[in-house]
């Protein structure tokens, strides 16, 4: 899916001044949440680059993607249909990875980043020095009220939902996999048997965020 001509509205200025506003003396975390097809990796990389602007060099994004299950994994529980679900990513390894960036020691870290192309997640595709002094993690399930998932979240300093409309996740989320070439009653399982499902327990099942921020797609000029 494209989603280079999302921009952020409703919040936006509000959200870059409350996370300047954190005390710069030490490392912070921000979570960026939001369901399936929300725009969460276009956004967080907005985010960056507006904080950057003021911050040079001190801010990283870590996506909750990299931390998928291979599909070798997958395949052998009979989990792969339902890759992208809460239950097919290491959330041990990505409570982890945050207690790891937390810690702040001075050491730069290796960092799994998942490549859409291929569907499969790179490990070690990203370095995260100890000169970031903010991290943007983002991803579907970080607010998630869920036990395998409430570990994460004591690591975040401040926490963002993206609200977008249900229909505009199945319009942009079917617009992904138009892009693998797949039939139409194919992308309609994948987004019908797999993605919405995924979205809907994202909007009912996260808990309150810190800010909620309204995501739109504008059409291209």
């Amino acid at each position: 899916m494209d989603d280079s001509n999302d921009i952020p509205l409703l919040g936006q200025d509000e959200l870059v001044a409350r996370i300047e506003s954190l005390d710069p003396a030490r490392r912070h975390i921000v979570a960026v949440a939001g369901a399936p097809g929300s725009g969460k990796s276009t956004f967080a990389e907005w985010l960056a680059g507006e904080l950057e602007k003021s911050r040079p060099g001190e801010i990283a994004v870590l996506p909750m993607d990299g931390f998928h299950f291979d599909d070798i994994v997958l395949n052998a529980r009979g989990h792969r249909p339902r890759k992208g679900a809460p239950h097919t990513f290491d959330t041990g390894g990505l409570a982890a990875m945050l207690a790891r960036l937390a810690a702040d020691d001075g050491s730069e870290i290796a960092v799994p980043v998942f490549d859409r192309a291929i569907e499969i997640a790179r490990a070690g595709a990203r370095i995260i020095g100890p000169e970031a002094r903010l991290i943007i993690a983002e991803g579907n399930y970080l607010l998630l009220d869920d036990p395998s998932w409430a570990p994460v979240r004591r690591f975040f300093d401040l926490t963002v939902m993206l609200d977008v409309p249900e229909e505009e996740l199945h319009r942009r989320l079917t617009a992904r996999w138009t892009g693998f070439k797949l039939d139409s009653a194919e992308i309609e399982r994948k987004v019908e048997g797999n993605d919405m499902p995924n979205a809907r327990l994202v909007i009912a099942k996260s808990v309150p965020a810190d800010m909620t921020v309204r995501f739109a797609s504008l059409p291209k000029a």
